[in-house]
């Protein structure tokens, strides 16, 4: 017992001793801040060249893609095996449930190469987020979905703008047709920001933002059992294992959200490099 308790009755230093604990118990929790998820340059540091974690991360998962792939396809079989098989199922499936599902066989085969690239990279760029040691997919920042999205944006116009022109193509994706001149000053600019401006908005955030929210989960959820189990008080240890549990299994709900994120954006992508294609059809 401590000299300032060494007066006190036992029930009055029993509960100075139970307001301490609960004292040290909120000094030492601290919420994350954005410098725990985004911390500052590690590399090149005041330079236009500097680097922080998620970069190299980026960089890193980058070589992983192109590694697979490499080692995936060195030397083909008629018969796959091994990696080669994994890595097939993979093209076959962005082939035959995006690309022909979406464009045709013609078409999907024409654009390809595109859309899987965008599915692989997004998918490789997510799986970081729950490898030990990485934590965090690079597409939790908006660097990356931009970029993606801007890919995806320049595609489906330019798939437009070759076959129409630029004029006919713009007047095809914001004029709808067959409704009454009235409304046109009022669908014109909804169909302008919908098809130009919305669509790679939307690209960006949803990606974003599901990874970062998957992200900030699986933080909380693990760092709520370090401290259950070396910070908090002995009585809250008992709570360790449920949040170790739950963050678990929102691992394993993680796994579902990253390969939805390729599925959807490269689906997306496919959707409006077909719809620019047709867009005096509608």
């Amino acid at each position: 017992m401590s000299d300032r308790t060494a007066g006190m009755t036992v029930p009055a230093a029993r509960t100075r001793e139970r307001t301490l604990s609960v004292t040290t118990l909120a000094a030492e929790f601290h919420a994350p801040s954005l410098t725990d998820f985004f911390p500052p340059a590690v590399l090149f540091e005041g330079t236009p060249f500097e680097l922080d974690r998620l970069m190299l991360i980026r960089i890193l998962m980058s070589f992983v893609l192109v590694g697979v792939m490499l080692l995936a396809f060195r030397s083909p079989r008629i018969v796959p095996r091994g990696l080669q098989n994994v890595a097939e199922i993979g093209l076959v499936f962005v082939k035959e449930q995006i690309c022909e599902e979406v464009l045709g066989k013609d078409t999907g085969r024409k654009y390809f190469p595109l859309i899987a690239t965008i599915f692989f990279t997004v998918l490789f760029l997510n799986f970081s987020g729950v490898v030990p040691g990485l934590n965090i997919s690079s597409n939790a920042r908006i660097g990356m979905p931009l970029v993606l999205a801007v890919v995806a944006y320049l595609a489906f116009n330019y798939v437009g703008i070759k076959k129409y022109g630029f004029l006919t193509y713009m007047r095809s994706s914001i004029v709808v047709p067959n409704v009454p001149p009235a409304l046109h000053v009022l669908l014109i600019p909804i169909e302008f920001v919908s098809t130009f401006i919305l669509r790679p908005f939307t690209l960006t955030v949803r990606l974003m933002a599901n990874m970062l929210a998957g992200h900030i989960m699986l933080v909380l959820f693990f760092s709520a059992t370090w401290f259950f189990l070396f910070d908090a008080a002995a009585w809250m240890k008992v709570f360790s294992p449920f949040s170790l549990i739950a963050g678990l299994g929102f691992t394993l709900f993680e796994l579902l959200v990253i390969f939805l994120q390729a599925y959807v954006f490269a689906l997306l992508t496919a959707v409006y490099i077909g719809l620019a294609q047709h867009a005096a059809d509608h």
